[in-house]
């Protein structure tokens, strides 16, 4: 018997309220605390307006992710789509590589700013590269035990981090507010741009956006858990638009708080971008609890993307485009411990053997291409009707969300060459595994024809 006939079924236990918090805490995190200050160097100090882009152009995809969603309610997301829409085994493998690669590097790369802020925390000092590395190997480890214990626990670690996260950022928001109402910072900053001689002003806004894109995306995420929700084609619409407004709402004013109280050029410095703008704003503030807070939010990055990656495996394998075993829930813990293990296994990898600190650009560009990708993907299944009532999207705003991914996914929008070599890199190898998968399916199909009862009969 196979893995999808025997397998029990994964565990409906998200409401209307865990799954809000799963959005909201997956959108913010590791991009808005760490990227600010990036997104400050290519604008100067009108940072806002490429966060505000970017929210707009991911509203845009959101809504295409929700008509799919409600009408296909089932885990695998944008390779789901895809393999729907077109049926093409490369594409939808592809695709799953993909976003599966932008979780995992999204999660590796947090686990490394965990380690560092723990180490900055308890001041580290014996062999600190191999021990910052081990912090972050262990603290992988946690995350993959979290999701493995079950959805119900990961989510519940997931509503206490989404809070400390928030935390984090409405502090940044108050304290730029009681600063400012003080007579402290300085507004005009929100208009002036940084462009350097003979650039354009669209170039540096659009770089800025591709940039900042990364900050905003996450959303996405959330449809891999459409059979853990509790009445999905119900729920995902109101809950997935909230948390999307919210979190762009909050990213725009934690922008204008920066650069108001931080000169956009010391705002571009290091990597710890919201911290001086709590140390500008309010000097008495304890920075070490803000430290703190930074470090458990990138903590729930790691563990939303890490469930993400291993229900992304799963979802394909029940599919057929993988290979059925990752498809295989645990009988009493009702997790996919398989996908769970495949996923922590190259997070690992990822932490000991690659440098992940440019990789944010290389995660967004990956999701702007699937993004490109689904938007297409709901006009072409509009010919395959359901039976059950689900939500549909105005056809102009897939269309306007496919042109601006691909536009931002270009190199019209001015992103860095690196990003594209290293998504080559990645991609590679994601071709390298297509073809082992698909002589691997060969196979097996071979052999099950070998194995068939008529030719046993004798």
């Amino acid at each position: 018997m196979t893995a999808t006939t025997a397998d029990p079924s994964l565990k409906r236990v998200i409401g209307p309220g865990l799954l809000l918090l799963f959005v909201v805490g997956d959108i913010l995190g590791t991009g808005v605390y760490a990227l600010t200050g990036k997104v400050a160097n290519e604008v100067g100090g009108a940072v806002w307006l490429p966060f505000l882009l970017a929210f707009v152009v991911a509203l845009l995809t959101a809504f295409s992710y929700l008509e799919l969603v409600t009408k296909y309610p089932r885990a695998a997301g944008a390779a789901l789509y895809t393999h729907k829409a077109f049926g093409l085994h490369f594409l939808t493998f592809m695709v799953c590589f993909a976003v599966m690669c932008s979780g995992l590097t999204s999660a590796s790369s947090a686990s490394k700013a965990f380690a560092g802020n723990f180490g900055s925390a308890v001041h580290l000092s014996l062999g600190e590269g191999l021990a910052l590395t081990a912090v972050a190997l262990g603290f992988m480890t946690l995350v993959a035990l979290v999701n493995f214990r079950g959805v119900g626990e990961s989510v519940k670690a997931n509503v206490v981090l989404t809070c400390v996260e928030l935390t984090g950022l409405l502090i940044v928001i108050g304290v730029g507010a009681w600063a400012l109402g003080g007579g402290e910072g300085d507004l005009s900053q929100l208009g002036q741009f940084n462009t350097p001689p003979g650039d354009s002003v669209v170039l540096s806004v659009t770089a800025g956006t591709a940039l900042a894109f990364f900050a905003m995306v996450g959303f996405e995420d959330s449809v891999n858990m459409a059979e853990e929700s509790r009445d999905p084609v119900r729920i995902f619409p109101k809950v997935m638009l909230i948390g999307i407004c919210a979190t762009g709402v909050i990213y725009v004013l934690v922008a204008i708080s920066a650069v108001a109280l931080v000169p956009p050029a010391e705002l571009g410095q290091g990597e710890t971008p919201l911290l001086k703008v709590v140390q500008a704003g309010a000097p008495g503030f304890p920075l070490w609890l803000f430290a703190w807070i930074t470090m458990f939010a990138v903590a729930n990055s790691a563990l939303i993307n890490m469930m993400m990656a291993s229900r992304l495996l799963y979802g394909m394998a029940r599919e057929g485009v993988l290979p059925r075993v990752l498809g295989r829930v645990h009988a009493s813990r009702r997790t996919p411990w398989v996908g769970i293990l495949v996923t922590t296994l190259i997070a690992l990898g990822l932490i000991w053997f690659a440098d992940l600190t440019a990789l944010g650009g290389t995660t967004a560009l990956l999701l702007l291409c699937v993004f490109t990708v689904v938007n297409v993907a709901v006009l072409v299944l509009r010919r395959d009707p359901v039976e059950h009532q689900h939500f549909r999207a105005p056809t102009v705003i897939p269309v306007l969300g496919a042109l601006a991914c691909a536009f931002l996914a270009s190199p019209l929008s001015g992103r860095a060459a690196t990003d594209y070599q290293v998504a080559g890199v990645l991609l590679l190898i994601g071709v390298a595994l297509w073809a082992i998968t698909y002589a691997w399916n060969r196979y097996v199909r071979h052999e099950e024809a070998h194995l068939d009862p008529t030719h046993l009969a004798e």
